[in-house]
């Protein structure tokens, strides 16, 4: 099995103030999904304009922060934030839930759109392949802060958590699934459910949508394929993940809260695919090259 490494989750800092990983990843990931929009943006037959990028990204970005955190406050931390209410500034620590955040997105798209006066539709398709690079950034610094671990496992890629080298926050997570499990004295052997989800949810995930997207589709294909792929993918993951110690299992001691959310995701992903193909509408974000090759 391969030692858990102790990377302190702080960068550096300076007096009070603090750069962390975690932190650093969401910069990554809205850098990266920045880059990549732009590059998109930059083909010969894209109705998109460069000032027009970076709008979205910072829409999408408050949409991504307020969403997730409002998201894991109201799937999973809402006894947290009642017994100590300044659960809901310390982002730092965690605390972030990808469907929140997802809801946010939509929300913040919704008002781009309007306000730019483009198809709600063809703006969450444009999205569409740009969160999985920062999806795996995020799943790096949530394994950077020891959080979020697999069930216990022997199989030879799961890794030894030994809270004693660790840093604080690290070693509390660590105590706190010893406790949970009966393990004493506390050394873990689980799975690295963070870097599955981040290898699936977010390299796969990008790899699918980014080589779909290379030509027209149409209108909303995209997108529904964004909402398969992602919800098959966390699905499966939910598997071999520990279930939050307040929520637990939900349905039939194996049903968590993960895949009650993503379910729904993979069954309007379907819709949202047979409708597309069925209506064959023009995407909006292509100009003279439509729907030649999308069929």
């Amino acid at each position: 099995m391969i030692p858990y490494p102790a990377i302190d989750p702080i960068i550096f800092s300076v007096g009070p103030l603090a750069v962390r990983w975690y932190g650093l990843m969401y910069v990554i990931g809205f850098a990266a999904g920045w880059w990549l929009a732009r590059r998109r943006a930059a083909r010969s037959d894209s109705t998109w304009q460069p000032t027009e990028v970076d709008d979205l990204i910072f829409f999408a970005a408050i949409g991504v922060i307020l969403g997730g955190r409002l998201g894991w406050i109201l799937f999973y931390g809402g006894e947290q934030v009642m017994a100590d209410p300044l659960t809901v500034i310390r982002i730092w620590e965690g605390g972030m839930s990808f469907h929140g955040g997802l809801i946010g997105v939509i929300l913040a798209t919704l008002l781009f759109a309007r306000q730019r006066q483009r198809r709600f539709a063809d703006v969450l398709d444009f999205l569409a392949p740009l969160p999985g690079v920062g999806i795996f950034a995020g799943r790096i610094g949530n394994f950077i802060n020891g959080e979020l671990w697999g069930k216990p496992t022997d199989a030879p890629w799961g890794f030894i958590v030994d809270p004693a080298p660790l840093y604080p926050v690290q070693a509390a997570e660590a105590n706190r699934l010893c406790q949970r499990f009966g393990i004493d004295p506390c050394v873990l052997h689980v799975h690295a459910s963070q870097l599955y989800e981040g290898v699936l949810e977010g390299l796969l995930l990008f790899v699918i949508l980014w080589l779909f997207t290379r030509t027209p589709r149409p209108r909303l294909a995209p997108t529904g394929l964004f909402l398969i792929v992602y919800g098959v993918c966390r699905f499966a993951v939910e598997f071999v993940r520990v279930p939050d110690e307040n929520r637990g299992y939900l349905l039939f001691n194996w049903v968590t809260m993960g895949q009650i959310l993503s379910l729904p995701m993979i069954i309007l992903g379907a819709i949202v695919m047979a409708w597309a193909y069925r209506s064959q509408q023009a995407s909006g974000n292509y100009g003279a090259k439509q729907l030649a090759t999308a069929s």
